[in-house]
C-alpha cells in the first residue's frame, strides 16, 4: 500500500514538473563550453553590479585587497594563509548573497514589510558573522 502511494506521488510530481505552469528560463538549454562562457559572463556582470551599486561590497573588496597580500607577509605557513585568505573571501561571498537578497526584496516591493525587513536583517547578520569570523581566524592564527 505504501509503495503504491509513494509511486503515485512521484508520478504526480513528475507530471507537475512537465506542465506548462512551471516556466523555465530560456537560458537553461545551454550546455558544454557555451554554458561555461555564459556563466563566466554572468559572474562578471554580478561583480560589476555589486561593485557599482553596493558600498559595503566596495569597502570589503578594498579590505580584501589589503588583507590578502598581508596574509602572505604575516605568516609563512600555507595552511594559515589559506585560512586567513579563505575567511576574507567568505566575507565577499556572503556580501554578494546578501546584496542579491536585498535586490530581490526591493524588486518585489519597496514598501516597508515585516518579511522584507526580516530577510534584509538576516542577510546583514550573515555578513556580520562572516566579518566576525575574519577577526577570530586572524586573531587566533596571529596570536597563537
Amino acid at each position: 500500500m505504501r509503495s503504491h502511494i509513494f509511486h503515485e506521488c512521484i508520478s504526480m510530481n513528475d507530471s507537475n514538473l512537465n506542465s506548462s505552469s512551471h516556466q523555465e528560463s530560456p537560458f537553461k538549454g545551454k550546455t558544454g563550453l557555451k554554458r561555461l562562457i555564459n556563466a563566466f559572463g554572468y559572474s562578471l556582470d554580478g561583480f560589476k553590479a555589486a561593485f557599482k551599486h553596493e558600498d559595503a561590497f566596495r569597502q570589503e573588496v578594498f579590505l580584501a585587497c589589503v588583507m590578502i597580500p598581508l596574509a602572505f607577509y604575516l605568516t609563512p605557513e600555507a595552511m594559515h594563509r589559506a585560512l586567513m585568505i579563505g575567511s576574507v573571501l567568505l566575507v565577499l561571498i556572503v556580501e554578494l548573497l546578501n546584496s542579491a537578497v536585498e535586490a530581490v526584496v526591493d524588486r518585489v516591493s519597496i514598501e516597508r514589510h515585516e518579511l522584507a525587513k526580516r530577510a534584509k536583517d538576516i542577510g546583514s547578520a550573515a555578513v556580520f558573522i562572516a566579518l566576525g569570523n575574519v577577526i577570530v581566524v586572524w586573531g587566533l592564527l596571529l596570536l597563537a
